[in-house]
């Protein structure tokens, strides 16, 4: 979780906006909506994840492993913990 309230606030607000997209991609669907405009909100809405992944990893690395009190080791398993999600996520 981030630490500093306005890292906090940004990453909020950034999850609200995906909520909204996806609550869009549901209506289109229900709706009569084109193919592609669905696939258009569908590029859109990955794209915004896309943007909180990099927000929360930046948010994540400045906390624990540049501003954080952390050891030495802790800062090197923090560094393999966060090697396997962004390997995960690459996939």
């Amino acid at each position: 979780m981030p630490k500093q309230i306005e890292d906090k606030k940004k990453i909020i607000l950034r999850v609200k906006k995906i909520q909204g997209q996806v609550q869009a991609i549901e209506r289109a669907l229900e709706g009569d909506t084109a193919c592609a405009d669905i696939l258009q909100q569908i590029c859109a809405t990955r794209g915004a994840i896309n943007g909180l992944m990099n927000e929360m990893l930046e948010v994540h690395l400045k906390d624990t492993l540049v501003a954080g009190d952390t050891t030495e080791q802790e800062r090197s398993n923090e560094l393999v913990e966060i090697s396997k999600i962004l390997k995960s996520y690459l996939k």
